[in-house]
């Protein structure tokens, strides 16, 4: 066993968030093109310049949490540095002659605000939040517009942080990361998300409802004081062996708690004749009533049974998810057959028994959606179609929406969890990412995070991580976040059981690139997402035929799903039988064969993704396709759409710390689709 590393800023390298997107709204020429300061670390880049940024050096050398020392050190960097005239426009703006005019305090804030502890380029964003926190433990909003020349027909993308500060020289490539120049000090954000909300005159019908109900008090948690890094005898791993690679674990220094809200302005309202809190009163009613009868005479806002509180309680997800992490990044839809699978995720909200469907269609209504069903423009292939609610992009916001503890998004149509919703949008196979199964893993950006740079080398193109054997963290780059017991909301396990989640590699067979690694003689117990009423098929992908992976025992509400599962086991052994397509004959054949895998408990995986190479080229490899990639139908279970039901995994073949448990998805799939003879479930 390896002893966990430990260093200064943990594990601030080790905890690399989440990915960014390599597309968008950048017209950048390519790293190979990036002015490059050789030799210099950030600190001498600034220092060696002070007609432009003295003022800006001095404030870092008056905080107390940040020093130039710190930026000449390798690691992984990206500075903001705002030149000496965006310097004293911030300190007129407080009626200050100079920056012996700020306090300690007010310096460590400026400094912290402008360093991220890793690289970003210009190509790295998008129209979206930056996944990582800068050191005062914020997100910085990237919003983007065009902007003429002066050369006739040029037009120059123009970046902006925050809202406020422009991006005037961009891609300085240094050592140890990248300094970008704004022309303005970046605005701190220190409100919390109700508090944003309130000043926002656009939602203030949304945000009296709101208030009305006292929900805005459930939102207002920031940090766990709780928390503690203590180390436990199972966390000293830090190389962690998975089966042909190693993943360098950390573990986070704080644990923040998040929310995200789906809000829908006052003209959306108007639009559905709703001008005032008792025509929204009255809406929530008509919908709720009409799937929560026995409610109907609750009366008291603050009750989480009225229709007013849940409905504005359907609107907020209780994690922070920035737009472009709503569901898979644009990097990652290479792999995505979307002409015949629109790319969703499902998360469940603060509506007590509730879920969501966050969507990102292709075509020309491309974009994300709340609670849409369909391929494209177009009916499934079960003959349904429903447009769901667009969330607006940061730009198309036109403000920053993002606070100290969450982030809303304006929607363009009003979301329920009314009967449609219920009843034909969830009426589908939900297949669910292991990644999105606990708050934890999205608020702390463990899911879909970067790999981080090595030897002080940005790690463009920075998203997806590489086959590495090595247990050296400055030689492997795949740096991933671990969570520790009683820490994780939704999972429990016992002391030697080791989780952590996976960065994203494109090469990797796992949906959406990442997954759930679950190490050592792992005992864990996790809540599932709610779900309407119905019957259900509960399935977890598996990964098999390599030999640390065990033999796991699945209960399902206590109860054991059948004899245990040798995962070492190939695909193809006899007991399972998969086959592939190109052995089975015609279409028809196929069918048949899915059929008989299904009635033995399996399926194939899905045809929807597949791998390609590790450089983002390449045709996929369809999970399909695949001999071990396959789905284990565990049990069917009935929901009556308000009891929780709770999943174990148990490993029992003792394998020390080596036996592992790669948990990618689940799939909670209705009758409707495993059980409908004019609708066969579809093989996407």
């Amino acid at each position: 066993m390896i002893t966990k590393f430990i260093n200064n800023k943990c594990l601030a390298v080790v905890i690399a968030l989440t990915a960014t997107l390599l597309v968008g709204c950048d017209d950048d020429p390519g790293v190979e093109n990036y002015y490059t300061a050789k030799g210099d670390m950030a600190n001498t880049y600034l220092t060696s310049r002070p007609e432009t940024f003295s003022k800006f050096v001095d404030i870092i050398n008056k905080s107390k949490l940040v020093n130039l020392d710190l930026l000449g050190t390798y690691g992984s960097y990206t500075v903001f540095a705002p030149t000496n005239e965006a310097v004293d426009a911030y300190l007129a703006g407080r009626s200050m002659s100079s920056v012996d005019d700020l306090s300690v305090a007010d310096c460590d804030t400026i400094a912290c605000t402008h360093i991220i502890e890793q690289s970003y380029f210009t190509t790295d964003f998008s129209d979206a939040t930056l996944p990582t926190q800068n050191m005062l433990d914020r997100y910085l909003t990237i919003t983007c517009d065009s902007d003429v020349t002066s050369e006739p027909g040029k037009v120059q993308i123009v970046y902006q942080i925050n809202q406020s500060a422009k991006v005037i020289h961009r891609d300085d490539s240094v050592e140890n990361g990248v300094v970008h120049t704004v022309d303005r000090v970046i605005d701190a954000t220190t409100e919390m998300l109700p508090d944003l909300m309130k000043k926002d005159s656009t939602i203030s019908l949304f945000y009296n409802a709101m208030k009305l109900c006292k929900l805005d008090e459930l939102m207002r948690e920031y940090k766990d004081e709780n928390y503690t890094l203590g180390i436990d005898s199972i966390d000293q791993w830090f190389a962690q062996k998975t089966a042909v690679e190693r993943d360098i674990v950390g573990y986070a220094e704080s644990r923040f708690y998040g929310y995200t809200g789906f809000v829908e302005q006052n003209d959306v309202y108007a639009e559905h004749g709703i001008n005032n809190l008792e025509d929204l009163k009255a809406y929530a009613k008509q919908v709720y009533d009409e799937v929560y009868p026995e409610d109907a005479d609750v009366t008291d806002y603050t009750d989480r049974r009225n229709s007013l509180n849940r409905f504005v309680s359907y609107h907020f997800l209780p994690a922070r998810i920035v737009y472009n992490m709503l569901t898979a990044d644009n990097v990652l839809l290479k792999c995505f057959d979307r002409r015949h699978w629109d790319v969703a995720d499902w998360y469940e909200t603060m509506l007590p028994y509730s879920i969501m469907k966050i969507s990102f269609p292709s075509g020309s209504q491309a974009g994300r959606y709340v609670n849409r069903r369909g391929v494209q423009n177009r009916k499934d292939n079960r003959g349904v179609f429903e447009p769901g609610a667009k969330i607006k992009s940061p730009s198309e916001a036109g403000r920053d929406l993002v606070a100290v503890n969450g982030v809303y998004h304006y929607i363009q149509d009003i979301i329920t969890y009314g009967e449609v919703t219920q009843t034909v949008v969830l009426n589908e196979r939900m297949r669910i990412d292991a990644t999105t199964l606990s708050p934890d893993f999205l608020t702390s950006g463990a899911r879909g995070h970067s790999v981080v740079g090595t030897g002080g080398v940005p790690s463009y193109p920075g998203q997806y991580g590489r086959s590495s054997d090595s247990a050296d963290p400055n030689v492997n780059p795949n740096h991933c976040l671990g969570f520790k017991r009683g820490f994780v909301t939704n999972f429990e396990f016992t002391q030697k059981t080791h989780m952590h989640v996976r960065n994203r590699y494109l090469n990797f067979w796992s949906y959406q690139g990442d997954e759930l690694l679950i190490s050592g003689m792992f005992d864990i117990t996790f809540r599932i997402p709610p779900v309407p009423e119905g019957d259900y098929e509960f399935r977890i992908q598996t990964c098999l035929g390599f030999d640390n992976r065990g033999i796991l025992q699945v209960y399902f509400d206590d109860k054991p799903c059948g004899i245990p599962l040798d995962m070492r086991k190939q695909g193809t052994d006899p007991s399972i039988g998969n086959k592939p397509d190109s052995d089975l004959g015609d279409q028809e054949a196929i069918a048949a064969y899915d059929k008989s895998l299904h009635n033995r408990g399996w399926m194939k995986g899905p045809a929807s993704y597949g791998s390609i190479g590790q450089d983002g080229t390449g045709n996929p490899f369809w999970m399909r396709d695949g001999m071990t990639e396959m789905r284990r139908i565990w049990t069917t279970f009935h929901s009556d759409g308000k009891t929780d039901h709770y999943v174990r995994v148990q490993q029992k073949l003792d394998m020390g710390d080596m036996g592992t448990f790669a948990f990618d998805y689940i799939e909670l799939c209705p009758r409707s689709v495993y059980n409908n003879e004019y609708y066969p479930e579809d093989k996407y």
